[in-house]
């Protein structure tokens, strides 16, 4: 297997220096329409990223373990070669787009990525704000790894379309040339991803690629100006209850409900799913009338 390069390691510097240059513009060029940078809501960002560095350390040993083995035992091989490596990204994204999508139509995997959609404010600090519960979306790219792709090159992928997505966290971009918005994510596409609004909810999955979302019909163009962060949003910059925040409200939603299938709900279904009203059994029609008092 030949070593490939770890790209956001070295990525880091250019984060760093983006995130400043972006903050400068809205020092000298401010808008009052954008949401900007507020300084508490940056470092939260910023500390939740640095947290998911170390977090992520711990998650990988167990993933990695699982992918060796079913790596081990798969007969394919796929190299790496100037020509399959394209062919990874492109697999790749489109198992994120399912993954992406997974984490926001099921409640259990809702309660880590919620914390990247908790601020109100949409920069690239924003892009920072990562979850320290990743091992949710390791079973999404067992495919890849059964066909033969060595856990290397799958993180690989995955680290190129990291780095892609810093990008377009950002206010500052307007709408690229049509044929950039039609075929890639932009920071168009994203903010809608991030807005609180009805008609954005759920919508523009895709990392590198805004395809997936255009065939699946999860598209939805920028129109009104998004309004960020959650639809009930949280009150605080504590980056321990940022992280935990929906793990607690879903621990509390499962010790109340009334049965088996109900905590199911809570925990498979959608983050605003709610159970039908109970509803009284129905007389037994063949039962005698009770007889008069």
């Amino acid at each position: 297997m030949p070593n490939l390069p770890d790209v956001v390691l070295w990525s880091i510097p250019a984060f760093v220096l983006l995130t400043v240059v972006e903050m400068a513009s809205y020092r000298f060029h401010p808008d009052e329409d954008a949401a900007g940078y507020e300084a508490k809501d940056a470092a939260t960002s910023i500390g939740m990223g640095l947290g998911s560095l170390f977090t992520d350390l711990v998650w990988k040993v167990p993933i990695v373990a699982v992918y060796a083995a079913v790596h081990e035992l798969t007969p394919l091989r796929v190299p790496v070669l100037w020509w399959t490596v394209p062919l990874m990204l492109l697999a790749q994204d489109f198992l994120y787009y399912w993954s992406h999508r997974g984490h926001h139509v099921v409640r259990l995997l809702w309660a880590g990525h919620v914390v990247h959609h908790s601020s109100r404010r949409f920069n690239l600090s924003t892009a920072l704000r990562q979850p320290w519960t990743g091992f949710t979306s390791w079973p999404f790219y067992l495919p890849m790894i059964a066909l033969g792709v060595h856990p290397a090159a799958v993180a690989f992928c995955s680290s190129v379309s990291l780095v892609y997505q810093f990008w377009i966290h950002t206010e500052r971009v307007d709408r690229l040339p049509r044929p950039f918005e039609h075929v890639l994510n932009t920071p168009s596409h994203h903010r809608v991803h991030h807005a609180s609004q009805g008609g954005y909810l759920d919508r523009n999955f895709g990392g590198i690629l805004i395809l997936w979302d255009r065939a699946f019909g999860t598209w939805t163009g920028e129109t009104e100006r998004p309004v960020y962060g959650l639809t009930k949003n949280i009150e605080t910059y504590n980056p321990l209850r940022v992280a935990t925040h929906e793990y607690a409200a879903l621990a509390r939603d499962v010790r109340a409900a009334g049965d088996w299938g109900e905590r199911a709900g809570r925990i498979f279904r959608g983050p605003g799913w709610q159970p039908g009203p109970r509803t009284a059994p129905s007389p037994d029609p063949t039962a005698a009338p009770e007889p008069a008092a």
